[in-house]
């Protein structure tokens, strides 16, 4: 049927139009995220008050020392964090502390800690004033206090849990503080919090969407028994809590001190003033940028069980003072495997870079992304729907940081103001080991290790990289001591945080260098180990302008033997390395491997060895531009070996002495530049030798391939085998990966029907 304006039609009175409302409210079969929330990351707009005030005219100066303040009190709230913290990621510093205005906006975050959280923590309280505020059975009330950890609802990853607390004045809801600790042990299917081996939501570990567990300045304690019997360490859940409430009571008591002082007006006007101001601000810079289209596509070589090559596409778009990251052509969701991120997420780690390498002056607030659009199909493992598992979402969220951190030092490098410093790209990977089991005092506890911590930094124009410095995520953590994690945990770490020769993004200034980590258990009847890196076949970081990515690196592992017990018999057998322990293999009955570095949980025997490295910052410029004289440097301090200052440094030297051939390295370096020349070839014969129309026939390839972006390729498994499908993404069907362990089942049967059809049914008797 046709309507027109004439048509009749039903028009429900306000009585029934309050009827229907009512029972959709009371029949609402559950309350997911809310999409207009989540997909949000813009400044809410000024409330009436925020505006009468903000019209009325403030105080600059009294704004000012209204943020110190402010500052000051989140600082304290974060040091008592760390100081109190029982959690590792707490003890070294992967934590913060926020003020929010009543709206939910990040006005300001402490100076300490993690930056990208001020890109995701307004979506929890927003929820919570949509949902809650007015619910009968919930309400926001002086003294309450909301947890949540959902990356659904607005989190980097499960692992991290906030305590959100309002703050009021005469009953008027003015200002929200929070903390957040990365907790770890959150009841996965693996021991950490970030479990690789998930294959649905629900193997994800606690999902809390924002809810009351402080009620008028009371802990509940039946939630609390619920949350402590939802996790593995029910210890560390009471103590983490107890310390956020207490850390956030404190920094409301001195806003309280603030707001006495200087009146409700003023502090509410300093708080949408700051978060209007840095809007501006953005719009202005981003006007200072070159026009243009920059592109940086990133790749993930594993799923964390199995390789594949898997796209990250990002593509800025800067017209005027208006900015655009588009992010079509990404690689789908892999719906039974953990590398999947929510939007939200990925934006946390798109904050991280803008306010740490972009305009690290700003103010850690919401409005430092605000203007500018993102653009995104829902679906992709970079913006994973709902039902997607999502245990390691850093995998994306990092990609999408070291995406604009090097595209920001293209846009910027020609611009004649810089924020900050053109840098290549940070290394980006979590290389530790997650661990878990029963602890020499008969605890059950899963965690990992702080030397995540130090990833190595990317080189810059005019110096080297900083050495496994700093994770990208947290200017100033701390890497832990090994001392203090033996007094609670079973295992040692037999090198810590040793240097490896080679490891290293080359260039005319090299990346940081990454160390190796050697572990093993002692002790314990059940205890276990597990990483979660990719990187181990094609490289995460890249270098600039003409420097070398970082290496790839595998696990390596030693099952079979008890290190301790040759240790004890023969002190010399202490001299432990990667490289020295797999190519000479110390330990006769030890058996010796190599894997891609996404272990999941592994069984443990008392001595067994695993082994990892941590990677290395992206070079910068070209290798055969480096000062002769730094290469020698790096050679006495034993930083490269002699292949590496003759073979990409083309530099000459006596290697008894360390004395420069001067003359031989010109001619070294002369003759391969020639040698380049000879190899090059023009762009048009490269792109038609080098471009293909599909990615080849033997890769499990899931992304947009060539200049269509609107066309994504993905592996997809029937009942027939693996079938490559390209098709716009809202068109593919599920991607999910056959289970390893069926298909290692399937080889096997395979090769045992090849056997018995060569040799007869003797092969099966004997098998």
């Amino acid at each position: 049927m046709t309507i027109t304006d004439d048509t009749p039609t039903t028009r429900l009175t306000p009585q029934e139009q309050q009827w229907v409302d009512d029972f959709m409210d009371e029949t609402t079969l559950f309350l997911g995220p809310d999409p207009e929330i989540m997909r949000s990351h813009r400044i809410a707009p000024r409330t009436e008050r925020e505006d009468q005030v903000v019209r009325a005219g403030v105080d600059r100066l009294q704004v000012e020392r209204i943020r110190k303040r402010i500052a000051g009190a989140l600082d304290e709230g974060y040091e008592m964090c760390e100081a109190q913290g029982a959690a590792p990621g707490a003890k070294w510093g992967d934590l913060t502390t926020a003020i929010y205005t009543a709206q939910g906006d990040v006005s300001y975050l402490s100076c300490h800690g993690v930056i990208a959280f001020s890109a995701i923590l307004h979506h929890p309280i927003r929820y919570i004033m949509k949902y809650w505020k007015d619910e009968p059975t919930v309400g926001v009330r002086p003294g309450d206090g909301f947890i949540h950890n959902d990356a659904r609802f607005g989190n980097v990853h499960n692992t991290d849990q906030s305590m959100i607390m309002p703050i009021f004045r005469d009953g008027e809801l003015i200002a929200w503080v929070a903390a957040t600790i990365h907790e770890g042990e959150n009841g996965a299917c693996e021991p950490g919090g970030m479990p690789s081996g998930s294959e649905t939501p629900f193997d994800d570990g606690l999902r809390m969407s924002p809810f009351k567990i402080v009620e008028e300045g009371h802990l509940r304690r039946d939630l609390l028994t619920f949350l402590q019997h939802s996790v593995r360490d029910p210890k560390l859940q009471l103590a983490d809590l107890k310390v956020k409430i207490t850390a956030v009571r404190k920094i409301i008591d001195r806003i309280d001190r603030v707001v006495d002082e200087v009146g409700v007006d003023a502090f509410i006007g300093a708080l949408r003033t700051t978060v209007e101001d840095v809007d501006v601000e953005v719009r202005r810079r981003i006007a200072e940028l070159p026009d243009g289209t920059y592109r940086m596509d990133q790749f993930m070589d594993s799923t964390l069980k199995e390789n594949i090559l898997i796209k990250f596409a990002c593509a800025i778009t800067v017209k005027g003072d208006q900015m655009t990251v588009d992010l079509r052509g990404t690689g789908p969701e892999i719906l039974n495997r953990a590398i999947n991120s929510p939007l939200c997420s990925v934006k946390s780690m798109f904050m991280q870079a803008i306010l740490a390498f972009w305009w690290p002056d700003l103010p850690r607030c919401t409005s430092a992304m605000s203007c500018i659009e993102i653009i995104s199909d829902e679906g992709t493992w970079a913006d994973a729907s709902y039902d997607a598992p999502m245990g390691q979402s850093l995998q994306a969220s990092f990609r999408g940081f070291s995406a604009l951190q090097a595209l920001y030092s293209r846009m910027s490098f020609s611009t004649p103001h810089k924020y900050s410093n053109v840098v290549a790209n940070w290394f980006n990977q979590i290389n530790t080991f997650l661990w878990g089991g029963i602890t020499q005092h008969g605890d059950v506890v899963g965690n990992l290790c702080a030397d995540l911590n130090g990833m190595p930094g990317g080189a810059k124009p005019f110096r080297d990289g900083e050495d496994a410095v700093s994770p990208l995520f947290c200017a100033m953590a701390d890497t832990a001591e090994q001392e203090v994690m033996e007094e609670e945990v079973p295992f040692m770490q037999l090198v810590s945080k040793r240097l490896v020769r080679d490891n290293m993004g080359f260039g005319k200034f090299t990346g940081g260098m990454g160390y190796e980590m050697i572990v093993a258990a002692e002790g314990s009847p059940q205890w276990g180990f597990m990483t979660v890196t990719s990187g181990a076949k094609f490289s995460s970081i890249y270098g600039m302008y003409g420097g070398y990515g970082c290496g790839t690196y595998p696990l390596a592992m030693v099952k079979g033997t008890n290190v301790y017990e040759h240790i004890r018999r023969d002190n010399t057998k202490f001299d432990l390395s990667i490289a020295k322990v797999m190519n000479e293999r110390p330990f006769p009955e030890g058996r010796y491997s190599t894997h891609h570095m996404g272990l999941q949980f592994d069984l443990a025997k008392d001595g067994e060895l695993y082994m990892i490295s941590q990677g290395a910052g992206g070079g910068y410029g070209d290798p055969l531009e480096r000062a002769p004289e730094a290469v020698i440097r790096d050679i006495e301090l034993n930083r490269i070996s002699q292949q590496v200052a003759e073979d990409i440094f083309a530099v000459r030297y006596d290697p008894a002495t360390l004395r420069l051939d001067a003359e031989a390295t010109r001619e070294a370096r002369a003759e391969a530049r020639r040698a380049r020349l000879r190899r090059g070839k023009p762009y048009d014969e490269f792109v038609a030798e080098f471009v293909t129309a599909e990615p080849p026939a033997d890769l499990p390839y899931y992304g947009s391939w060539g200049p269509d972006h609107t066309e994504i390729t993905a592996t997809i498994y029937g009942i027939d085998g693996p079938e490559r499908v390209t098709a716009p993404l809202a068109e593919l069907p599920p991607v999910m990966v056959p289970d390893r362990r069926e298909v290692k089942i399937a080889r096997l049967e395979q090769r045992l029907e090849e056997l018995e059809s060569k040799h007869g049914e003797r092969v099966h008797r004997l098998a």
